[in-house]
């Protein structure tokens, strides 16, 4: 579903709805869900576009930024082509993409990241802050109910981005 959200009032309490789960309506979760809302905006002026990658599950996000046209004189105008540049602001600039920040990004590069054999999940947090974090019942409430465990290189094995262009 697209990003949407919505406010609720339960007794003396307001309450901002997000993705199916509610934050109380404070001055922070006013914050947020005002950063929430910007941050799922299209760009203005641009269209989000996809061009084919190596693999057919992989889409390049690009975007092509519109020119203004270039004044001739006498009323006469020259037109500018669009621009196109990688796109690295996510799935949360395109009007046609399903967000729910609860839920997270889909995990549309997992078959690509097991296929190539060079990572392992790891069976728990790796830092001791992280696991102290993940029971912690204070912060139960700021915590995605949708977490990935984590991942990391195999021994000898190069996983960066830099390693994977060339």
């Amino acid at each position: 579903m697209p990003f949407s959200a919505c406010c609720a009032k339960q007794g003396s309490k307001s309450f901002l709805s997000v993705g199916g789960a509610s934050v109380p309506d404070d001055q922070t979760a006013s914050t947020s869900f005002n950063a929430i809302r910007e941050a799922c905006q299209p760009l203005p002026g641009s269209t989000k576009v996809y061009l084919s990658g190596s693999r057919a599950d992989i889409r390049v996000p690009m975007r092509e930024i519109s020119q203004s046209p270039t004044p001739l004189g006498d009323g006469k105008f020259e037109h500018n082509p669009p621009v196109t540049v990688y796109d690295t602001s996510g799935p949360y600039t395109d009007p046609a993409a399903q967000i729910d920040i609860y839920q997270g990004l889909p995990a549309i590069r997992q078959p690509w990241i097991e296929e190539r054999a060079d990572t392992e999940q790891l069976a728990d947090l790796s830092s001791e802050y992280g696991r102290r974090r993940a029971q912690d019942v204070t912060t139960a409430g700021l915590r995605f109910p949708h977490i990935r465990p984590p991942r990391r290189a195999k021994s000898g094995a190069n996983v960066s981005q830099m390693h994977y262009a060339r």
